[in-house]
Formats: C-alpha cells, structure tokens, sequence
C-alpha cells in the first residue's frame, strides 16, 4: 500500500496555550496548593523557557512578594503581586541551566523558597562576550535583543547575563505597549526572506493576548498609538514591490482603518542607494507617529531618505538625505540645506528613526556605500556608522547636526544593515550597532550575513558581532556585545508596574490574503504515483493555512494544485528560482539549503475540502493529502 506524504497539523499557539493554562488551572483547583507546597509550571506558555507559573491558594487574602535570586545580590528580581486568596504569580528571570531559587513573602510575613531547575540555553541563543556596566546604573532593566541571523530573541542583565529568551523565531522589533504589554512579530512566515504574518501582543511569560494577522504581512516596526490602534509596516503582497506601505490597524478589531502607500509620493527610479532594487526600492524599516506636527517619519533605506507625511492627507512634508539623484522640484520643495559651523554628514541606507521631543530627527546612520555616487562609494573597511541627531527647520528648510557616536570607532562599529537609537532623556541616548560583520577577521566587503550563506562562499570564515551602547552626557555607561547579528534593541524592565498574571482564551485579529491562483497549465499527464520520495515533500497545516514543502532543482517547473469535491482545479505556481535579495535584515528564516521551498497556501476564500497534488516533471502527481477549508 502507498504511503501518503508526510502530513503535520499544528495547532494555533493561542488555541495550544489556551488548552495549556485550563490544565494547569484545573490542577491548581484539584490539588492542595499552598505557599509551603505550591504547585510550580516550568515555561507555562512554551514560550519562555526561562520563566515559570507558581501557583497556590492562601485561607485569607494577602499581597504576594516574590524574589528571583540573582547569581549576585544585584541581580534579584522583586515583584508584589496584590491581594488575592488565589495566587497565580508568573515568574521571569530565571538562569538557563541553573537550580534557581525563588522566594516567596505573603504580607502575613509567611515565607518558602522554590528551587526551580531549567535546561541549558539553546545554541542558537548569543551569550555575551563583554559588558561594560554597573547595577546601579542598569537598576531593574534588562537589555532585549531581537534576532537578525544565527540568534534568538534574548534579554540579558546587568551582569550580562541572559534572563529570558525564547525558542520562538519572533521577527524584528520588541516593543512595550502602554499597557505593559510586550508587541513583536510573529514566527509565522508568509513571503521570503522575513515578512511575517503580523504581530503577537503577549506577557514576557510567553502568553499570546491577540495575534494580529495583516492581509499582506508586517515587517520590520510597528507602533501604538494614543487611542490603542496600531501603525504597522506591510506592503500590498501582489504589487511587484515589497516594503512600501505603512496601515493603521484597530487594535479591537485587526480592521484596516487607513493606508499610506509611499509610491504615490516619491518617484521608485531615482535616487537609489547602493542596495535598491525594483522589487524593494524604499525598504521602510522604521515608523514614528509625531502628535505635535500630526505626522509620519518614515525611514526609506534603499533611497537614502527618511519622509515625513501629513497624518490625514499622506502628502510629502520633508526629506531628510542627501539631494543627489533626485529630482531638482523635488530638492527645492523638500530638502534641507545643511548650516552650522560644526561637523555635518548625510545618512546613508539609515534605520530606526525618532522624533525627539523637541522636534530634532534621531537615526541610525548605517553609513553603507557613504554616497549616491557608485564612483565615490566608500569600502566597508574605511566606513562608519552611528547614531546621529538632527536639527531640522522646517521653515527655513535648514538643517544642522547637533550630536553623533560611532564615527569615532570606525569598521569596529560599522553595520551595513538594521540597528536603532533609543532617546530616553536629553543627552542620554542608546545606539545599537547590531549587524557587524567579518569575513576571515576582517571587515567584510558586501554583506556578511548574504554571503554567509552561499556555497561559493563557503571556504571563507564569517564572524558576526552587535555592540549596543549606552551615553549619558557623552560618557559611555554602557557597552554590551553579543557574538550575532541581533536586529535591534530594547531596554526594558522584565516586569511592568503593577502586573499580573493575566488569564483567558486568547484571539485571533485579523486575517491573510486570499493566495493568487495562476490559469497557466503546465504540460502534464496523471500519474496516479505519489510524489516521489526525492522531493521529500511534506504539508504542514495550520488553522488558516498550509504550507507544501519540498527540495527542487534550481528553476524546476512545478505547481501545486487544490482539487474541490466537484473537479474544479485551483493551481498555484511554485516558484524554485533561488532569490537574490538586496536586503537580509532577519536572516532567520534561510534555509542552508536554497532548493528547500515553501509554497504556502492561504485558506482565505477557499471553502470545503481539496485534494493536494504536484505538477512536476511534467506528471501530476498524489499527495495523498485532503486539506479542509
């Protein structure tokens, strides 16, 4: 008897975690916890490996403290949870492979210490190789860095010291909400190389509240508004071109409330960085809603440019970049003129912009080619980068630099791609270097993480490093490096005033595009085999989609065919043309092997059941595989 492919269907992370928290609910209901023997959940979520529930009841209402033990007093952590018969008190900042002892103190001055034991940190988790800090200065907060390639999600203390991370490959940046809550990037991928389909508003315990699914993917950033609603980088998934739209989504509801589209503001082929391409011409990878000024800044690397838009209209307010290349009216109406007396350099193929208080432009200043003109671009070994302050009048059209760091340390510093700046108070900034590379301990010409990944490169060693810094007043307090390249960075504390632990179903927001179908027939004749076993083919299913995976040659002509109960034949093209992509910013989702594809299928706008089929070397051949829509 023929066997089918291999079939795999996962559950919703929020339905698996719904289902995770009733059973550890019902046993807290079923047993007899109390403080002196609570019951104890070791990664409750399976998310955060290096967190844990403690549960257990109490005969009269009082305040929980509980104290995680750092490896050194400076490293505790503390949090009060408030009065309750009930407890239920997520733990976070445990040590990966370490018996850690937590204690517990009730307001009534009864008290028990747990030891909880974890397993060693996954080896795709960078630990430091130096930080350069106090306690006193870093207080309660840890340091967050988020996955660009060979690394996961991770926060580390004081003492550098990892305190969470997660085995998930959530993408791009980790923000904190108003609510406390943590907002990133999904796991789930829709579109090589990184767009992902939208974002996860959770706990550091792992504990998904929303998932929010945008129609054509999120990438890159993505920012709360007052009113809760969320502004979100996508693109229109079938357009041609990718990273050029920025929505607004309901934070309720996952509706699409409104929708910039940069190519009806700026011209695509002029202009370009060194990095543009057709397909990805602006590459937006960073969002700021100013409320002053009612407006969007926009940061474009491939054309060299931050934009700022009206909020209402989306017309063009101002660019900030060097004017080369672009079109004269469009330098006179929108661009500034460089004045003041000190040092003054453009940005070139920046990240991470913000809107400062009092109006001045903060970015990351990646610095890669340093020039507009092919003939003058700069070697990455003679390069820069840095974090930089700008002075802009928008009356006057001027625009003066009034702070950088990273010049001064020159290729140690320099990173092609992705990186931010945070602003937390005058004259005290953070900058991020965190896409550094080398190629056989020297700084590599091109892109490390790109050609660390191709097989003609294959001889040469690449090492990769992110440096993220703190300044106060031009002094550097703080210098944490990490042997990864690690997207950007977020200095948080792990727990927010006043939290708990927040129980209930998770939901589901939103929803993916209705995947194009192709009328082209590819010159084919039934079979009635399976697909053969050198495409190692498999189908992994999820609620709102399925994904076929399988090895073909490079160029190989295939599609995938859905076929409903009455005949009809939906066809979909596979594409098996290794991708050239000019930009890597999360390198995580690469297959070490190119001809490994996936095709995935969005079952919006599909309904009933399907059979799955192949079309290659010119047969259809049976998956074996009735996908229910």
């Amino acid at each position: 008897m023929e066997n089918m492919i291999k079939h795999e269907q996962i559950p919703h992370i929020i339905n698996r975690q719904n289902a995770l928290e009733k059973a550890f609910l019902a046993k807290l209901e079923a047993g007899n916890y109390t403080i002196q023997n609570p019951l104890v959940i070791l990664d409750p979520y399976e998310v955060a490996p290096l967190t844990a529930m403690i549960l257990f009841n109490t005969p009269v209402a009082s305040e929980a403290t509980i104290v995680v033990k750092g490896k050194e007093h400076p490293g505790d952590i503390r949090h009060t949870f408030p009065s309750t018969e009930k407890h239920i008190l997520p733990i976070y900042g445990l040590y990966a492979d370490y018996e850690n002892t937590v204690e517990i103190i009730m307001s009534n001055s009864e008290r028990n210490s747990v030891t909880i034991k974890t397993e060693p940190l996954l080896p795709e988790v960078p630990v430091a190789t130096s930080i350069r800090t106090t306690s006193e200065y870093m207080g309660n907060n840890m340091m967050f860095l988020t996955a660009s390639f060979r690394s996961l999600p991770a926060g580390y203390d004081y003492a550098g010291d990892i305190r969470w991370f997660s085995p998930k490959n959530f993408a791009f940046d980790l923000k904190r909400m108003p609510n406390g809550h943590i907002l990133i990037g999904t796991e789930r991928l829709v579109k090589m190389p990184y767009f992902a389909t939208g974002l996860y508003e959770m706990a550091f315990s792992g504990k998904i509240f929303k998932e929010y699914t945008l129609p054509s993917g999120y990438h890159h950033d993505q920012m709360v508004m007052d009113d809760g609603n969320i502004l979100v980088l996508t693109q229109d998934f079938y357009s041609g071109t990718v990273e050029d739209v920025c929505v607004l989504m309901d934070s309720k509801s996952g509706e699409i409330l409104k929708k910039w589209d940069f190519k009806t503001v700026l011209p695509q082929n002029v202009a370009g960085s060194g990095s543009q391409d057709t397909h990805d011409w602006f590459h937006n990878n960073a969002v700021w809603y100013d409320k002053k000024t009612n407006s969007l800044t926009l940061s474009g690397r491939h054309q060299d440019a931050v934009i700022n838009l009206n909020f209402e209209t989306g017309e063009l307010n101002w660019v900030i970049g060097d004017p080369e290349g672009w079109p004269q009216d469009m330098v006179e109406k929108y661009f500034f003129t460089p004045v003041g007396n000190g040092e003054f350099d453009w940005q070139y193929e920046q990240h991470g912009c913000v809107v400062l208080p009092d109006g001045d432009i903060m970015l990351f200043d990646n610095g890669h080619f340093r020039s507009k003109n092919k003939e003058k671009y700069s070697l990455n070994k003679d390069n820069f980068s840095r974090g930089v302050r700008y002075r802009i009048d928008t009356e006057k059209m001027t625009i003066e630099q009034v702070w950088q760091y990273g010049k001064e340390r020159g290729a140690e510093f320099f990173s092609p791609y992705i990186c931010n700046v945070e602003y937390y108070n005058e004259g005290h900034y953070m900058v991020h270097s965190g896409g550094i590379g080398y190629e056989n301990g020297e700084a590599c010409e091109g892109m490390a993480v790109m050609k660390a990944m191709q097989p003609k490169f294959k001889d040469n060693d690449y090492t990769f490093n992110s440096i993220t810094c703190e300044l106060q007043n031009d002094q550097l307090v703080y210098e944490l490096q990490v042997p990864a390249n690690c997207y950007r960075a977020e200095k948080l504390p792990i727990y927010y005033a006043n939290e708990i632990a927040e129980l209930g179903d998770g939901l589901k927001l939103g929803q993916l595009i209705q995947t194009q179908t192709t009328k082209m027939k590819v010159k084919a004749v039934e079979s009635g085999d399976l697909v053969p076993d050198h495409y190692e083919a498999k189908i992994i299913e999820e609620e709102d989609r399925f994904n076929f995976n399988a090895i073909f040659e490079s160029g190989e002509m295939a599609q995938l065919l859905l076929e409903d109960e009455t005949g009809e034949i939906l066809r979909y093209p596979i594409n098996t043309v290794a991708q050239n992509f000019q930009a890597m910013c999360v390198g995580t989702f690469q297959k070490a092997d190119l001809r490994n594809v996936d095709t995935f299928i969005n079952k919006t706008g599909l309904l009933g059941k399907y059979e799955v089929k192949l079309v290659a070397e010119e047969k259809i051949y049976k998956t074996g595989v009735t996908i229910k829509a």
